[in-house]
């Protein structure tokens, strides 16, 4: 690994969980729709992966500064860690420590015992949303195409 920068959250995001332009109001709807997405992209219960989401934000919030939260949860009938992105028109308070408001909302979501692999996810979830030019191009990114150029730009296009 080399401690290069990493650019891409490819392998954890979910494209049919991206939000480019999401109207949702506050951190309590932002988590109950983001899960709701998630839920779908991956055949869950959005009960489900709300109420586990809810519970990890309630032992501390999620936002990590520069307008960006990374609200996360472990799910039992996961097999590996993926994520979701949604870029709010109106930024939600998500009790970040600079006490901005969030805009760039990226949900992870781990199994139940994937311990250190929830970490790594995370870690590079946190340095991903740390740059700068990904965070001014994700605010000017109109479509969930653009949002996934940018997030995982080493993806194949559609290789369905």
């Amino acid at each position: 690994m080399n401690g290069h920068v990493i650019t891409s959250l490819g392998d954890l995001l979910l494209p049919t969980a991206v939000v480019a332009r999401a109207r949702w109001k506050g951190r309590k709807q932002v988590l109950a729709e983001m899960s709701g997405v998630m839920a779908k992209a991956l055949g869950l219960s959005a009960r489900e992966v709300h109420e586990a989401v809810q519970e990890r934000e309630r032992l501390g919030s999620t936002g990590v500064g520069e307008g960006v939260a990374i609200p996360h949860a472990r799910i039992e009938t996961l097999s590996r860690p993926v994520g979701g992105f949604a870029r709010l028109i109106d930024a939600a308070d998500f009790e970040a420590i600079d006490e901005r408001p969030a805009d760039l909302i990226f949900m992870l979501l781990a199994p139940t015992d994937a311990g250190a692999d929830h970490l790594r996810a995370l870690a590079r979830a946190a340095r991903v949303f740390r740059q700068e030019r990904i965070r001014s191009a994700l605010r000017q990114a109109q479509t969930e195409d653009a949002v996934l150029a940018i997030l995982s730009p080493d993806r194949t296009i559609n290789a369905a």
